[in-house]
């Protein structure tokens, strides 16, 4: 039962859809009255968002290269940072992937001095077994959360999970509908919600969940990994939420194509983003390097993209 109450018939292209029509609505919105899309939606709580760092342990293999890669990016002035230390492992893991995981988890923290949060990505692949086994070994580093522990049509899992270990969860990047945001916040599933607004509905259904999520007092981090436009919606919304968390941030590891989509990009500095305030979005579309990027039929894979992000296979 628990299973059917979270899947339901919608698709990630039908919502991707609806998503970028509502957030280019809104951007016009902004856009004709002159203002921020935060002052459209009730005005800002916050000048500045608080973001960690994602991919910025590409091809990081040894606990070495994990503590070095950690330290320069606590150095920028990060105060939060996500990564994956589990490798190749898939479903099962065993006693030496645990401690291989350990490891590299131990050397991020020995080497930032205890300075950052640490944010251990699972991405949605273990059994709950296994998952149990790596938070216990894990907890003693005291991760701000664990992402996605368990498989993510695995609800009796996670169920599992959540009564076998004290750690904080945090999950949604999968989520289509704020009817299955409801289910899991309602069901004490998760501690943080990660929601994506180019998935969900775009700002109207995100501010949706995000009044949901506060009734049952779970932050929320939005999912952020896709590029430049996203980002930009995402930290509008976040600048008008109070259960604000912490956003993701793949600012600093973005191909300079990526990059140069969009003009007046807000930069990350000491660990957070000035909320823009120039009209709509706050940012402007580079068209010229949008059509150079186009891609007829399929999304287009460029080969510096971090190895997470276009990923056929769970390899170091």
């Amino acid at each position: 039962m628990a299973q059917a109450r979270l899947l339901s018939p919608v698709s990630f292209e039908s919502t991707t859809a609806l998503s970028a029509f509502d957030i280019a609505c809104w951007d016009i919105a902004g856009k004709h009255f002159g203002v921020p899309i935060h002052q459209l939606i009730g005005g800002n709580f916050r000048n500045s968002v608080r973001v960690y760092a994602n991919g910025w342990y590409d091809r990081c293999v040894t606990p070495e290269q994990f503590g070095t890669r950690a330290r320069r990016f606590a150095d920028m002035g990060y105060t939060a940072l996500k990564f994956d230390p589990f490798g190749s492992d898939y479903d099962t893991i065993d006693k030496m992937g645990i401690e291989r995981a350990y490891e590299r988890v131990k050397a991020v923290r020995d080497a930032t001095g205890g300075r950052v949060d640490l944010l251990i990505e699972h991405h949605g692949r273990f059994d709950p077994n296994s998952a149990i086994r790596v938070a216990r070994r894990l907890r003693e580093f005291d991760p701000l959360f664990m992402e996605e522990p368990v498989h993510p049509d695995n609800l009796e899992g996670l169920r599992k999970y959540r009564q076998a270990t004290d750690v904080r969860v945090a999950l949604g990047e999968r989520i289509l509908t704020k009817e299955q945001a409801a289910y899991v916040v309602s069901n004490n599933l998760t501690d943080y919600l990660q929601i994506d607004i180019t998935n969900i509905g775009g700002v109207t259904v995100a501010r949706k969940v995000a009044a949901i999520a506060e009734a049952y007092g779970v932050e929320l981090a939005f999912h952020n990994a896709f590029g430049p436009v996203q980002n930009a919606v995402t930290i509008q919304v976040d600048a008008t939420i109070p259960n604000f968390l912490v956003q993701e941030s793949f600012y600093d590891c973005f191909p300079e194509w990526k990059r140069q989509l969009v003009k007046d990009q807000p930069k990350v500095e000491n660990g957070h983003i000035r909320v823009p305030t120039r009209p709509g979005l706050g940012v402007e579309v580079d068209e010229k390097v949008l059509e150079e990027h186009r891609a007829e039929g399929q999304e287009y894979f460029n080969p510096d993209e971090p190895v997470w992000v276009v990923k056929d296979t769970w390899k170091d």
